[in-house]
């Protein structure tokens, strides 16, 4: 009797560590599987925001290799899907100087990608959705049709690009530097909205060919990512009406109110994985 029991204590613990290990897994997939859609939905609303909301978010349930490449993988392909109903309002010149800016910066970038510190990058992604829902707070209270106070030139266009490849390959966002450089340069709602998927489309699927090539996609990386596109694409598909009744003022509320607390929180978190760190 003593030795069957003996013999069968380490199988329970086998058992009940391997079910506290899929409670995890699993907890983590279903914080994936919800910020996928929320960001897809978001994303259908207003024309921008998947990776903006995603990536930090992404950050807090899986490693920042894999969250930065799962981030990528989706908005390429969410992108491809909401792009032909825009092209006709796409400006080609200034595409065209984002995509070269973009592809510039894209090196360093992966550089920075491939020697970052995670709790580093982690902060970076937070930082970078807090200055961009302080700006668009400030722009919600400023804004008239007429407030332009940055002149979008040939060389910024450029520049602009440059930093949101950098963005791009470092933790998956290519948005925030555009869209605000848009913004700040007074565009039309409907070419900002045009030009960004268009460009989104390009960047990331440069952003993720130049992954696979230089840093490589874990299997494990690719079969997440095709397990949260349908998620995203029905995301995507309620976001339609949602944009329709919404409105510009609900929209503009709940979306700084999103970015903001997702840039808090992952700025948090990686602040507590400092402390952690240096103890």
């Amino acid at each position: 009797m003593s030795r069957g029991r003996v013999a069968t204590l380490p199988a329970t613990r086998r058992s009940d560590h391997a079910l506290a290990v899929w409670r995890v897994d699993l907890a983590h997939w279903a914080g994936l599987a919800a910020t996928t859609f929320v960001a897809a939905l978001l994303y259908a609303v207003s024309g921008f925001g998947f990776a903006v909301l995603a990536a930090p978010l992404f950050l807090l349930f899986a490693d920042p290799a894999q969250a930065i490449q799962l981030v990528i993988i989706v908005s390429t392909a969410l992108s491809f899907v909401v792009l032909p109903g825009v092209w006709r309002a796409i400006a080609p010149g200034l595409l065209l100087r984002f995509v070269l800016g973009s592809l510039a910066g894209l090196p360093l970038g992966l550089f920075a990608f491939r020697h970052a510190d995670p709790v580093i990058v982690r902060g970076m992604a937070g930082a970078t959705i807090l200055t961009f829902a302080a700006l668009m707070t400030f722009l919600h209270r400023r804004h008239s049709g007429l407030w332009a106070p940055l002149v979008m030139r040939p060389s910024r266009d450029v520049a602009a690009g440059a930093i949101s490849g950098f963005a791009a390959a470092l933790v998956g966002m290519a948005g925030p530097p555009v869209l605000i450089y848009l913004l700040l340069g007074g565009a039309p709602p409907r070419t900002v909205r045009a030009t960004l998927l268009s460009f989104f489309s390009l960047s990331y699927g440069a952003t993720l060919a130049a992954h696979a090539a230089t840093i490589g996609v874990s299997g494990a990386t690719w079969l997440s990512a095709v397990m949260l596109m349908p998620l995203a694409v029905i995301g995507g598909f309620a976001g339609r009406p949602l944009g329709d009744r919404l409105g510009a003022e609900g929209f503009a509320r709940l979306a700084i109110g999103l970015l903001a607390v997702a840039g808090l929180y992952t700025v948090v978190a990686a602040g507590v994985s400092f402390v952690v760190r240096q103890q």
